[in-house]
């Protein structure tokens, strides 16, 4: 479940106001509205106009500032706030008192950051290895994985799995791999970074609860894991323990993942999804799941999508935001709490970045 991000983020200081927004299950503080309520509109996270990136967990939201302060809130089972203790919390937290952290993401109970000096840190529960950091020892602060300086980007899902790419191109992953969804033709527990193959060319990748999807520069899309409902993509509902290519097409962009679901967008703009879409999680108009990629409708502005438990959420180039699938918490925005089988808007605005969590969104507003 990638952060769905459209532009980077301008300096704070004279500049644009940078909002950060929330709405959907509220359960855990997620929201912050010092409360536990659902919300089903997009709804402003505190008064603090100076973010510059946002990423909803499972329960929990993480946000970081344009001076590169990192702040927690939400569920805090295992430690996954990285504020030294396990209690949920419904404002945002500092933690610690760094300034160079940029990017962020988070799975089961887990969190997974990195700094701007190209490291990678983790905290959490960790019982299948999901930290990354050589042991299966809950952390509840930040603890570094490893000591190189050369990660660009981070994905989890709503497992027990991360999944990395270096600035050399290099895929990485480690922690739970049940269902082989790590890619090294097995299902061993890895507690610290495993490549996955030796190509170097990989672009992006997103981790789902039990399975992988990546793309290369090539334009290809490649799936290992659990192949349930179809949701490798494969044409089949088989398991894999590698990365296998979906389909003879070079066209794939971006990829997302969902606990059931893949959602992936073209060079051209168009979205296609497959997989489990019992609530209209695939955004196809029906129910049907499928174990192909299927368009979804037939525009061409689309940014990237991401999957959460059973619904999707999505940004499109002209900053829109739209949700289709299970709505029981008002996470798909649009003031209902009514399941939608195609994409509905999330209000009017237009976001700079957007998250996908288990059962609520949270991301940045320009103005």
């Amino acid at each position: 479940m990638p952060s769905i991000k459209r532009v980077m983020m301008g300096a704070a200081g004279g500049g644009p106001a940078y909002k950060l927004y929330s709405f959907g299950g509220g359960g855990q503080g997620q929201q912050n509205n010092s409360s536990t309520d659902n919300k089903s509109v997009p709804t402003q996270v505190g008064a603090l106009t100076n973010w510059s990136a946002a990423f909803a967990t499972q329960y929990a939201t993480a946000g970081i500032t344009t001076d590169g302060a990192l702040f927690t809130w939400g569920n805090g089972t295992g430690g996954q706030g990285g504020r030294g203790n396990t209690t949920d919390i419904s404002a945002p937290v500092q933690v610690g008192s760094l300034t160079n952290w940029s990017k962020i993401g988070g799975g089961m109970e887990h969190t997974i950051a990195l700094k701007t000096d190209g490291t990678i840190w983790a905290w959490g529960a960790n019982d299948a290895g999901q930290l990354g950091i050589g042991s299966t020892t809950y952390k509840s602060s930040p603890v570094q994985i490893g000591s190189l300086t050369s990660w660009e980007s981070i994905a989890t899902g709503w497992g027990k799995s991360s999944v990395a790419i270096k600035t050399d191109g290099t895929m990485w992953a480690w922690g739970r791999n049940s269902q082989g969804q790590l890619g090294q033709g097995n299902t061993t527990v890895y507690s610290s970074p495993v490549q996955i193959g030796s190509a170097t060319n990989w672009t992006n990748a997103a981790m789902g609860s039990v399975h992988m999807a990546a793309v290369n520069d090539a334009g290809k899309l490649y799936t290992t894991g659990n192949g349930g409902y179809g949701r490798t993509g494969h044409n089949d509902t088989t398991n894999r323990s590698t990365l296998a290519q979906v389909g003879a097409l070079t066209t794939w962009a971006k990829s997302g993942c969902g606990s059931f679901t893949s959602l992936i967008v073209k060079t051209d703009g168009t979205l296609w999804s497959c997989g489990y879409n019992g609530n209209g999680e695939l955004g196809t108009s029906n129910t049907t799941s499928y174990s192909s990629p299927v368009q979804v409708g037939s525009l061409t502005n689309w940014s990237i999508a991401a999957g959460g438990d059973q619904d999707a959420g999505a940004i499109k180039t002209d900053g829109t935001v739209w949700g289709w699938g299970r709505n029981q918490n008002g996470q798909l925005g649009d003031n209902s709490t009514s399941s939608r089988t195609s994409p509905v808007q999330a209000g009017s605005d237009s976001w700079e970045q957007f998250t996908v969590g288990r059962d609520h969104r949270a991301g940045i507003i320009k103005g």
